[in-house]
């Protein structure tokens, strides 16, 4: 029997609410899309780059699609859109178990991580995206068929899907992340697909039959969804900024050592009953390097980047005080609180950017250490001129800034700009790494110290946590490299550092 056509009358603005609440659904989605594989690849420009372009992909798709349905007799259209929102709220609902099953592979197949990320962006969600993109066309026809002054009804859609956007992006900063976690909000914006669901099938005159075969889809929707409900969080803390876990390295427990990772990297190592021993050879740097150059206990240090709060840590126990820390996360200060044994009295802690907090700042420090830097994920905005000469403005006289960086030893790109820039604002600028030569296609950790004068030493030994010997590059050395590179100031305008260390490697 023919399905007859949409009703003349059917209230506009529930056709409106219906555009909106898909669009905002869409949006947290794309949202929560960066969240979920950040524990996988990281969270840096390429991430949300790929993220937008697998969500946008996705939408094209599903618009051209629904602009193929609409063209279908009113009721039929409306009800095989029900239909995709039952394949949106599946797709929705699995992408947990399915990135949870593809990572692996993954990561093991693609080792360069802009393919990786693409890749995992794709698979998790290209069809959530796609099937959220056919509703649009279908439900502004129908708004507009029959009705006078159509031409409204087209903005009034149009606008509806612009401020579901808008409602989605906020909701999923500032509300479903933060408040119940990635896993919980796919569920919610699942069952809000449901929901779209079961109205357009209403709008569209659907047979008892129909909406039998509808709830036997919602009932797939829902046991995909348990399923993925039923998983273990790949987080401890999961927060408004990170996934953050805590691995026990120790056997002994009596004798704890912990790592902490934030989304998909290792932030710092401690032990509970040796405060200063480094784990790690950025943070053995970070930790002997300034109190070389300070040749006492008697400074006072602001720390860029609190982690596992290793060398705050080490440096209250060794009796420094006057150490102020800006961590922008609560949960990672609160991670290193209880698993690894951070005391917070022992320093001034804000949670809030480093350079805000820097700048707001009238205080002036000996040290500033840099620890926010890793992997592809650098903060931009921290390796510019300008911050750099915010640095300068607050160091005292004879201080010094020291910053971990990370690059790739047979491009040194990305480090050749940093070190560019930093003499245009220092008078000195050297480069310690460990002294060990160099592999192919090593990602090596390296240490800059900038300040008005060079150190007395051009080596040092500490614990790594065995003794290990580290040294700077000679200036000769230094200079060849950042004429082979022919490096450029990085400037608020201009900091392209993900795309410095994903260049391919220069062949002399």
């Amino acid at each position: 029997m023919k399905k007859s056509a949409v009703p003349t009358l059917t209230p506009l603005w529930l056709l409106i609410l219906l555009q909106a609440g898909i669009s905002a659904s869409s949006l947290v989605v794309e949202i929560v899309a960066g969240r979920m594989i950040a524990p996988y690849v990281g969270m840096s420009l390429y991430t949300w780059t790929s993220i937008i372009a697998v969500v946008l992909a996705g939408f094209s798709v599903g618009h051209w699609w629904g602009g193929r349905i609409a063209g279908l007799e009113p009721g039929r259209a409306l009800r095989m859109t029900g239909w995709t929102m039952i394949a949106a709220a599946c797709a929705t609902a699995g992408a947990t178990l399915l990135l949870r099953a593809v990572a692996g592979p993954v990561l093991e197949t693609l080792q360069h991580p802009l393919a990786a990320i693409t890749a995992l962006s794709s698979l998790a969600f290209f069809l959530p995206s796609l099937f959220a993109g056919v509703p649009a066309p279908v439900l502004t026809v129908a708004a507009m068929r029959d009705r006078d002054q159509s031409e409204r009804a087209l903005g009034a859609m149009f606008a509806a899907g612009a401020v579901g956007a808008i409602a989605g992006t906020l909701l999923a900063g500032f509300v479903f992340v933060p408040w119940i976690g990635s896993v919980t909000t796919l569920l919610v914006i699942a069952a809000t697909y449901a929901i779209a669901a079961v109205i357009c099938f209403w709008l569209g005159n659907a047979s008892r039959r129909e909406f039998g075969f509808l709830v036997s889809g919602i009932a797939i929707a829902f046991l995909i969804g348990v399923g993925a409900s039923g998983l273990p969080s790949v987080c401890d803390r999961e927060s408004s900024y990170y996934c953050i876990r805590t691995v026990a390295l120790s056997d002994d427990p009596q004798a704890p050592v912990n790592l902490m990772v934030v989304d998909h990297l290792a932030h710092g190592i401690s032990a509970r009953q040796a405060p200063r021993v480094m784990y790690s050879k950025h943070a053995a740097m970070l930790d002997a390097l300034p109190r070389m150059r300070m040749n006492r206990t008697d400074f006072t240090s602001f720390h860029i980047g609190g982690g596992s709060y290793s060398v705050p840590r080490a440096w209250a126990d060794r009796g420094i005080s006057g150490i102020t820390i800006a961590e922008i996360d609560p949960e990672v200060t609160a991670m290193a609180v209880d698993q690894f044994w951070f005391r917070p009295e022992t320093a001034t802690i804000l949670h809030r950017d480093a350079r805000v907090a820097l700048r707001n700042s009238n205080q002036r420090f000996d040290v500033i250490i840099g620890d926010a830097f890793t992997d592809i994920a650098a903060p931009e905005h921290m390796v510019t001129l300008e911050f750099f000469g915010l640095v300068s403005d607050r160091l005292a006289s004879g201080g010094v800034f020291a910053m971990n960086f990370i690059d790739n030893v047979d491009r040194l790109d990305a480090l050749a700009a940093v070190v560019v820039t930093l003499r245009k604002v220092f008078k000195s600028v050297e480069v310690w790494t460990v002294a060990s030569r160099p592999e192919a296609g090593e990602r090596r950790v390296f240490v800059l110290l900038a300040g008005a004068q060079d150190s007395p030493v051009s080596a040092i030994e500490t614990a790594a946590p065995d003794m290990t010997r580290f040294q700077a590059l000679a200036p000769g050395f230094l200079d060849d490299i950042l004429r082979l590179r022919k490096a450029r100031v990085l400037t608020d305008d201009h900091v392209p550092l993900s795309h410095l260390m994903g260049l391919n490697p220069i062949v002399d």
